[in-house]
């Protein structure tokens, strides 16, 4: 004999009477009153505050500087998922696809992990494993200089009248490339 319901067992009529003094009353309480006063909460992860960049805090401020760096790592490790996350579903695509039609149909995949991965290094890349948000900072605000200067990044360096320059005039007699301004 199988028994899908425990209540369907045939315990004592003590035990049976002591199951709804004592623990009828608490599942009725739980179910009917304190699950639907309750807020539904729908992540499973932990949600940290935001807290004030590097750039909103005071020199002197050593623990807004930790607390935006311990923010900036988090915010990295979480950029770093989504390049991952991003190449895997690429990767399958081309393995359900096959060699054959890969190209044009998982292209989409490959384009968002190609512009999340350029992102990523624009913000990240070359800063090695050990940085703080001061660094990511600078590096920003760096690329944003140059790029009002010069233009994107890659495209070559402009002179005062916003000309070109040409690499052959940038390198020294060593070999060498000069950087500066012209």
């Amino acid at each position: 004999m199988v028994f899908d319901n425990p209540d369907d067992l045939d315990y004592s009529p003590l035990l049976t009477g002591c199951k709804n003094f004592f623990v009828k009353p608490v599942v009725w309480w739980r179910k009917n009153i304190v699950e639907p006063n309750q807020k539904t909460y729908y992540w499973y992860h932990r949600k940290f505050q935001r807290v004030p960049t590097v750039d909103n805090c005071y020199d002197d401020d050593a623990v807004c500087k930790y607390e935006a760096t311990r923010q900036m790592k988090r915010d990295r490790r979480v950029e770093a998922r989504i390049c991952y996350i991003l190449k895997s579903k690429f990767d399958d695509c081309v393995f359900y696809e096959g060699e054959g039609d890969a190209r044009r149909l998982c292209e989409p995949y490959l384009k968002h992990f190609e512009d999340a991965s350029e992102a990523y290094f624009i913000k990240y890349g070359d800063l090695g494993w050990d940085i703080n948000a001061e660094q990511v900072f600078f590096r920003q605000k760096h690329r944003l200089i140059w790029e009002r200067r010069h233009g994107e990044v890659g495209t070559g360096m402009k002179d005062k009248d916003g000309n070109r320059i040409p690499l052959e005039k940038l390198k020294l007699e060593d070999g060498k490339v000069q950087y500066g301004s012209f």
